[in-house]
C-alpha cells in the first residue's frame, strides 16, 4: 500500500484511540460482563492448571506437563494484555493509548503469540516422540532438553515481537490517529501510516503468516504420523489413552492457528469478520485451553482429584 501524505514532526501522533469492537449500545454493559467475566475464568482457569502441575510430582517430572504449565503461564499474560483493554472499551474510560503504551502492546502481544506458536509446535514434537519413539523419548526429551527448547521458543518470541514492533513504529504517524480496531496491532497501525507500507506488509505475510502456517503443517506431519502409531496399538485403551492426550492438543492447535492464519495472511483486508476473529484466538482461546486440557486429559483430572482429596483430609483433620 503507497502513501505520501505529508510526515512534518509537527502533525505526529502522539497517541491512538482505539475505536475497539462496533456493538449496539444497548449491549455495552453485558459485553463488559462477559469480557470482564471471561478474563477472570481465563486467570482462574490457567493459574489452576499452572498449581496443578507444579504441585503434581507425576506431572511435572514430565516434559509435557512443563510445556503444558509454560502455556497456561503464557495465556495469563497474553490474556493480561489484550483484555482490560478491551473491557475499557465498553465503559465510559477514555479510548486513548499514548504512543509508546501502543508499542508496548504490540511487542507484547506479538512476543508472546508468537511463543505460543513456537510452543505448540514443541508440545506436537513431545507428543510424536512420546508415541512413536516411546524407548527413545527419556534420552531424545529429557528435562534439560526441554528446559533449552522453550527458552529458546521465547528467545525466538522476543526477537520475533522486537522486530515486528520496530518494522511498524520506525513509519512516520502523522494522523489521523484512530486505530479501527480493540488493540494495537499491526494491520490496523499500518493503515494510519504516512509512508508506503508495502515493505511492512511483506515482512508481515512472512514473519507471521508463512511461520504460522509453516508451524501448523509442522504440527499436522507430527500428528499424521502419531495417529498412523496410534492404529498400530493393539490394545483399545492404549489407544484411547492416546487420542485422549494429543486430541486436547491439536484441539487447542485447531482453534488457535486458524483464526491466526486466517488474519495475517490476509493483511491488507477490511473485512468486518476480522475482529470476531481476533476475539476468538486472543481472548476465548486462553480460556478454552485449560477447559480442554482439564476435561479431555486424564492424567490431570487425576491430579485435580488428588490435590482436592487431599485437602479434603487435611479438612477433616482440622
Amino acid at each position: 500500500m503507497r502513501k505520501t501524505k505529508n510526515t512534518s514532526l509537527d502533525t505526529m501522533v502522539t497517541d491512538f484511540i482505539l475505536l475497539g469492537l462496533s456493538h449496539p449500545p444497548n449491549l455495552r454493559t453485558l459485553l463488559f460482563l462477559v469480557f470482564c467475566t471471561i478474563y477472570v475464568l481465563t486467570q482462574l482457569g490457567n493459574l489452576l492448571i499452572l498449581l496443578t502441575v507444579w504441585a503434581e510430582p507425576k506431572l511435572h517430572a514430565r516434559p509435557m506437563y512443563l510445556l503444558l504449565g509454560v502455556l497456561s503461564f503464557l495465556d495469563m499474560w497474553l490474556s493480561s494484555v489484550i483484555v482490560p483493554r478491551l473491557i475499557l472499551n465498553f465503559t465510559a474510560a477514555s479510548k486513548a493509548v499514548p504512543f509508546g503504551g501502543c508499542v508496548a502492546q504490540l511487542y507484547f502481544f506479538h512476543f508472546l503469540g508468537s511463543t505460543q506458536c513456537f510452543l505448540y509446535t514443541l508440545m506436537a514434537y513431545d507428543r510424536y516422540l512420546a508415541i512413536c519413539q516411546p524407548l527413545r523419548y527419556p534420552v531424545l526429551m529429557n528435562g534439560r532438553l526441554c528446559s533449552i527448547l522453550v527458552a529458546g521458543a521465547w528467545l525466538a518470541g522476543s526477537i520475533h515481537g522486537s522486530i515486528q514492533a520496530a518494522l511498524t513504529f520506525r513509519l512516520p504517524y502523522c494522523g489521523p490517529n484512530q486505530i479501527d480496531y480493540f488493540i494495537c496491532d499491526i494491520p490496523a497501525v499500518l493503515r494510519l501510516a504516512c509512508a508506503d507500507t508495502s515493505v511492512n506488509e511483506l515482512v508481515t505475510f512472512v514473519d507471521i503468516g508463512v511461520v504460522a502456517a509453516s508451524c501448523f503443517m509442522l504440527i499436522l506431519l507430527s500428528y499424521a504420523n502419531i495417529i498412523r502409531a496410534i492404529l498400530k496399538i493393539r490394545t483399545a485403551d492404549g489407544r484411547r489413552r492416546a487420542f485422549s492426550t494429543c486430541g486436547s492438543h491439536l484441539t487447542v492447535v485447531t482453534v488457535y492457528y486458524v483464526p491466526c492464519i486466517f488474519i495475517y495472511l490476509r493483511a491488507g483486508s477490511k473485512s468486518p469478520l476480522d475482529g470476531a476473529v481476533a476475539v476468538f484466538y486472543t481472548v476465548v482461546t486462553p480460556l478454552l485451553n485449560p477447559l480442554i486440557y482439564t476435561l479431555r486429559n486424564q492424567d490431570v483430572k487425576s491430579a485435580l482429584r488428588r490435590m482436592t482429596a487431599g485437602r479434603g483430609a487435611v479438612n477433616e483433620k482440622k
